[in-house]
C-alpha cells in the first residue's frame, strides 16, 4: 500500500506504512545534518577556491585571451563549425551532403572524451569509468548494453586514456576535448559520423578523426577565424564595459601584467575593441601565436615582429612564439607571487606544476550549471535524490522480504532521479557524473596549489566580476565541511 508523507513543501510516497516513522526521522535527519543537502541558493559570481590565496600577495597578473581577456558570442562556434565543414568538403572532399548539418549549440559539453577508432563520444568519471546514457554514435545514443559489450564492462584502462595534454597520440585511443573551441569540434565529428551512417557510406574512424582535427586546425592556425572576427567584431566579441576599469585598477597599483596566447597578431583589434586603443599601454609583456602548451616546454626563442632575435621583453611591444623557459629567465618572474588566468587546465593552467604559479580556471559553464541548480526543480529533485540514497543506505541491512522490496523501488526511484537531473544539464554537470566526480573534474583539482574559478555571463568577459573582485586586500578561501576532506568546488 502507497502511503504519503509531507515534510515542508516535500512530498514523500512510501510503500509500505511500516516505514512511515523510520523515513520521517531519517529523512529529517539527512535534511539537518547532511551539508550536501540544502537548499540555499548559489551566487553565479561566486569565486570557489581550492586553496587559500590573498590578491595582496600578487605582484603579477598572466592572461590569456580567448575566453579569457575576450569572451566570444555564441555566433562564433557556429561559424567554426561552419568553415570546418565547408574545409571537409573542399579541401578533403567530403560528400557535398554535409552542407546540410548546422552547429548543434547543445549538443555537447567540455570534457567529453572521443574513442578514435570507435568513433564514439562520451562521458568518463575521474576514475575511468564510461557513465552510461552518455556514449553517442553520431548524433544518436547508443544501448547500454552495446556499450557493456563494446567494452567488457564500462572501465577504460589507463593505457587507453590520453595524454597528460588530452591528445589521443602515442597509441592512446581516447581524446579528451578540454577546450571551449573543441566544442564545434565535436559536433562536427559526430555529425559527419551521422552522415556517413545513415548514407551506408564505409569509412575509416580513424581517418575521419585526423580530417575533422586538421579542418578545426585550419580555422584557427591560418587565421580564417580571427579575420572573420575582426570582420565583424560587433557579432563574435562580446563588450565588457569593465575590462578596461580593471586593468587599469591593477596598472595604478603597481602590478605588473602580461599577455601569452596562442591568437594571431589580430587580436590588437579585438584587444582595442574591449580595453581601448591605448590597451598596450597596460601590459608589460604581449606574447602572439606561442603555441600553447608546447610553449611552456621547448626551448624556442622569442622573435618580435621584425624577426629581429629578442635579448629583453619590453614593454608596448609584441612578441611571437618563444618558451617559457625563456620568458622566466628574461623577467625573473616566478614562483606565487604571479597569478595566470586561462580557460584551458592543461595547456593554461599546468604551471603550478612546474613553476609554482597561482593561477585562475575562467570557466564559463559554471554560470550556467549555478543557474539550473538555483531552480525549485533541481533543488527538490536533489533534496529528493540525496534523501533517497541516505535511506538506501541506511535501510540495505535489513534482509527481509518487506525492506528489500522497498529499497529496490527506491533504488529505481533515484535512477530515474538522476536520468531527469542529467538531462537538464544536456550531456551532464562538467563536474560530475551519475556516482563520481568527472575526469574534467579531477585534473582540475590536481592543480595544487590554487584553482580560481570565474563565471563568465552574456554581454560581459569572465573578467567582469566588478572592480571590486580586484581590491588588491581580499582573500579567496577554500569552502571546507565540518568533517572529512576539504570540498574542491561547490558543484555536485
Amino acid at each position: 500500500m502507497i502511503s504519503e508523507l509531507k515534510i515542508g513543501k516535500y512530498v514523500i510516497f512510501t510503500l509500505n506504512t511500516k516505514y512511515r516513522e523510520y523515513m520521517r526521522h531519517d529523512f529529517v535527519t539527512l535534511l539537518r545534518f547532511d551539508p550536501c543537502i540544502s537548499t540555499n541558493s548559489v551566487n553565479p559570481d561566486t569565486i570557489f577556491a581550492n586553496n587559500e590565496m590573498s590578491l595582496q600577495d600578487i605582484e603579477i597578473y598572466g592572461f590569456d585571451y580567448d575566453y579569457t581577456l575576450a569572451f566570444y558570442s555564441s555566433h562564433l562556434h557556429t561559424l567554426i563549425f561552419n568553415i570546418a565543414r565547408d574545409i571537409l568538403i573542399t579541401k578533403h572532399r567530403y560528400p557535398e551532403g554535409l552542407r546540410k548539418y548546422e552547429y548543434i549549440p547543445n549538443f555537447a559539453v567540455r570534457g567529453l572524451h572521443y574513442d578514435v577508432q570507435k568513433a564514439l563520444l562520451m562521458k568518463i568519471d575521474a576514475f575511468h569509468y564510461i557513465q552510461l546514457g552518455t556514449v553517442y554514435r553520431g548524433l544518436h545514443p547508443v544501448p547500454d548494453e552495446e556499450v557493456i559489450a563494446m567494452y567488457e564492462g564500462c572501465h577504460v584502462p589507463l593505457e587507453n586514456m590520453s595524454d597528460f595534454y588530452g591528445k589521443s597520440s602515442h597509441g592512446h585511443t581516447m581524446k579528451q576535448f578540454m577546450d571551449i573551441f573543441s566544442l564545434p569540434e565535436m559536433t562536427l565529428l559526430s555529425c559527419v559520423n551521422d552522415f556517413f551512417m545513415k548514407h551506408n557510406i564505409d569509412y575509416e574512424p580513424v581517418h575521419l578523426y585526423k580530417d575533422v582535427k586538421e579542418a578545426i586546425r585550419d580555422v584557427h592556425v591560418k587565421g580564417i577565424m580571427y579575420r572573420a572576427v575582426e570582420a565583424d567584431i560587433d557579432k563574435y566579441i562580446c563588450y565588457g564595459e569593465q575590462s578596461q576599469a580593471v586593468l587599469n585598477k591593477l596598472s595604478e597599483h603597481g602590478k605588473k601584467m602580461f599577455l601569452i596566447t596562442n591568437s594571431p597578431l589580430t587580436l590588437n583589434r579585438g584587444m582595442s575593441y574591449i580595453v581601448g586603443k591605448d590597451w598596450r599601454d597596460l601590459f608589460d609583456v604581449v606574447i602572439v601565436q606561442a603555441d600553447k602548451p608546447s610553449f611552456f616546454n621547448d626551448r624556442r626563442k622569442y622573435v618580435a615582429l621584425l624577426w629581429d632575435r629578442i635579448h629583453r621583453l619590453e614593454k608596448g611591444q609584441i612578441y611571437k612564439q618563444g618558451n617559457l623557459y625563456e620568458f622566466l629567465r628574461l623577467t625573473s618572474w616566478r614562483g606565487s607571487k604571479v597569478l595566470y588566468f586561462g580557460d584551458h587546465i592543461y595547456s593554461d593552467l599546468d604551471l603550478t606544476l612546474k613553476h609554482g604559479w597561482r593561477t585562475g580556471a575562467i570557466i564559463p559553464e559554471l554560470r550556467k550549471e549555478i543557474k539550473i541548480m538555483n531552480t525549485e526543480e533541481y533543488m527538490h529533485m536533489m533534496t529528493w535524490l540525496q534523501a533517497l540514497t541516505g535511506l538506501i543506505e541506511h535501510m540495505q541491512v535489513h534482509r527481509d522480504p518487506a525492506s528489500s522490496s522497498v529499497v529496490q523501488e527506491w533504488i529505481r526511484e533515484r535512477e530515474v532521479h538522476r536520468q531527469r537531473i542529467s538531462s537538464m544539464l544536456s550531456l551532464g554537470s562538467l563536474f560530475r557524473t551519475y556516482h563520481n566526480p568527472t575526469y574534467f573534474s579531477r585534473r582540475l583539482s590536481q592543480l595544487r596549489r590554487h584553482l580560481h574559478a570565474q563565471q563568465s555571463f552574456p554581454r560581459r568577459t569572465p573578467l567582469q566580476q566588478g572592480v571590486s573582485l580586484f581590491g588588491l586586500r581580499q582573500s579567496c578561501c577554500p569552502e571546507r565541511l565540518a568533517t572529512g576532506p576539504q570540498n574542491q568546488s561547490r558543484i555536485k
